[in-house]
């Protein structure tokens, strides 16, 4: 059977936008596809029924199905996911997220069960590019936590989602070569983590950009400082598998605690990285929010608490407050290379994987994070930094840099926001 392709014309272009809902027969040909899949994979017939259209994205659809006709020991129900186009351009490069996906799966099933804070793939099928993944549940989701009218609940999410992506990473802390075999039986030849080719960008065009753009002059130490963090994007004593992107929409809590979905572009990378896109917060959800007061700090202790038996060094302010500030500075320059042509109407910014679509409230959201940034210099007593993020925060204003933030409306209603 011929897959089905993002080309096919019987797909619309406008498959996920608002308003045109996926036309049923994709969704049959998807199930047809995961029946296939399992029956080859049994050798007895399996059947699956009442398909539950969960989503997913531009590039692939994301269906639960009730396990109908089960000749071995498959749960109720299923979720199947179906890449529906091939690889996508990321910068000069053709980048496919199938194998990024299919590896990590493969990875987090092969850990011991109390290790894995993911769903369970039970059979992938590269030629059609799909997964067969454990049904987590009609759970809520960190968002949904955020969005709610609890800020107790909220908060007890933020800290358990943060202290369960600690987990993950000591528990991934030595597989970064099981990873790699992974991605090499599935073709994959040459790896890099998404967000560095972003970063280096980043590190080089962000002076000028700022010059050229806010009429801030970076002073050569606060570049220094910058280019100097880039030392996190190499082969550190602190690497462990990342999902990338950390949305709340996919981190799901479940009663056996928070579960992470969607790694399309997995990777390991130095620890602080993800540490720091959750502290920002979520650099990679278009929202407009910030997190309350002291937030931040109760997040990373989480985190800290999480890592501690494979790195106790983390605890220590001495090492990981310089760690810190080296990860939100990456970070920061990364979305503002993205974010601000637009912010001051200078078109665009360039594509990228790691920051997604630009947030309403662009320039409140990016002088956000460079406040984000100063705070983190000034604990570290990096002046240059300080003063340069200062200067970014006052030359945002008049784009709308000094509008602020609503509260994740979890806490805004606890504050009476």
């Amino acid at each position: 059977m011929t897959p089905l392709t993002a080309d096919d014309p019987s797909v619309p272009s406008s498959l996920d936008s608002p308003g045109h809902p996926r036309p049923d027969h994709t969704i049959d040909r998807t199930v047809a596809l995961a029946e296939e899949l399992l029956t080859r994979r049994s050798g007895a017939r399996v059947r699956l029924a009442d398909a539950e259209d969960l989503g997913g994205s531009t590039r692939s659809r994301v269906v639960r199905v009730r396990v109908a006709e089960n000749p071995f020991s498959l749960p109720r129900s299923v979720v199947v996911k179906h890449y529906l186009g091939g690889p996508e351009a990321h910068g000069a490069e053709r980048v496919d997220p199938f194998p990024y996906e299919a590896a990590s799966c493969q990875l987090f099933t092969a850990m011991p069960a109390e290790d894995r804070a993911t769903p369970t793939l039970y059979a992938n099928d590269p030629e059609q590019r799909l997964l067969v993944l454990e049904d987590l549940g009609r759970c809520s989701s960190l968002a949904d936590k955020l969005d709610g009218d609890d800020p107790k609940a909220a908060e007890r999410a933020l800290l358990g989602a943060t202290r369960a992506l600690g987990s993950l990473q000591a528990a991934t802390a030595a597989r970064e070569g099981d990873f790699g075999a992974l991605l090499r039986r599935s073709g994959v030849r040459h790896w890099r983590d998404p967000l560095a080719d972003d970063a280096r960008s980043a590190l080089a065009e962000i002076p000028d950009l700022l010059a050229h753009l806010l009429r801030v002059e970076a002073a050569p130490a606060a570049v220094a400082h910058a280019r100097s963090a880039a030392g996190l994007l190499g082969g550190t004593h602190y690497r462990a598998f990342s999902p990338s992107e950390v949305s709340p929409e996919n981190c799901l809590l479940t009663g056996a605690g928070a579960r992470f979905l969607d790694f399309e572009w997995g990777c390991f990378r130095d620890v602080a990285l993800t540490a720091a896109s959750v502290r920002l917060p979520f650099p990679g959800w278009a929202r407009p929010a910030v997190l309350p007061t002291g937030m931040t700090e109760a997040m990373t202790a989480a985190w800290q608490s999480a890592v501690a038996g494979v790195w106790p060094e983390l605890a220590d302010p001495a090492v990981y407050g310089p760690r810190h500030l080296a990860a939100t500075t990456l970070w920061v320059w990364v979305c503002t290379r993205s974010l601000l042509p637009g912010v001051v109407g200078k078109g665009a910014g360039p594509e990228q994987v790691v920051v997604g679509r630009p947030p309403h409230h662009a320039a409140a959201v990016l002088a956000g994070y460079w406040r984000r940034l100063r705070t983190d210099g000034e604990r570290q007593r990096d002046d240059a930094t300080t003063d340069l993020s200062s200067a970014v925060v006052a030359a945002l204003e008049p784009y709308g840099g000094d509008e602020p933030l609503p509260l994740f409306p979890a806490f805004s209603r606890c504050s009476g926001g």
